[in-house]
């Protein structure tokens, strides 16, 4: 597990972007698993998952504006990378049940190793988050100090 601490939204989002463009880090993430790269965030409300992830993207060159998409659900973009075709952004928050975000087609999104898909309320759907997905925990310590721990 890695720890991390930011004293700033632009912190908690260049942490994002450093960890995307990092090669080890998808590749240490990336080599275990069949499918998808399965990202789980965990947090309570104004923990930083929506800005690591407006980072994280960024990271990866998505250059367009990323906004939580509670109503949406689930918004896919167009990568340019060796090894990745889509970044996947789903918000569970709204989600009340497995079978919502089983009808939006997450089983075969998942099932693809050419996607990068982030869960912001991952823990909702817990079930379906593969062994070989990597959870990114935010906890609140203060008004302006997160902590974010990779397991």
């Amino acid at each position: 597990m890695k720890k991390y601490l930011t004293r700033s939204p632009n912190q908690t989002k260049k942490l994002g972007k450093r960890l995307a463009k990092s090669p080890t880090f998808l590749k240490r993430w990336g080599m275990r698993r069949k499918g998808a790269l399965v990202i789980g965030l965990k947090g309570n409300l104004g923990g930083g998952k929506t800005t690591f992830l407006q980072g994280f993207a960024r990271g990866l060159g998505i250059r367009e504006k990323i906004l939580s998409p509670t109503f949406v659900i689930v918004k896919r973009f167009k990568i340019k990378d060796l090894r990745f075709k889509n970044f996947y952004h789903i918000d569970c928050y709204r989600i009340n049940n497995l079978k919502e975000i089983l009808d939006l087609g997450l089983k075969k999104i998942i099932s693809d190793p050419k996607n990068i898909i982030v869960i912001e309320w991952a823990d909702r759907i817990k079930k379906l988050i593969p062994e070989t997905g990597t959870w990114v925990e935010f906890e609140l310590v203060n008004k302006n100090i997160r902590k974010i721990m990779i397991k």
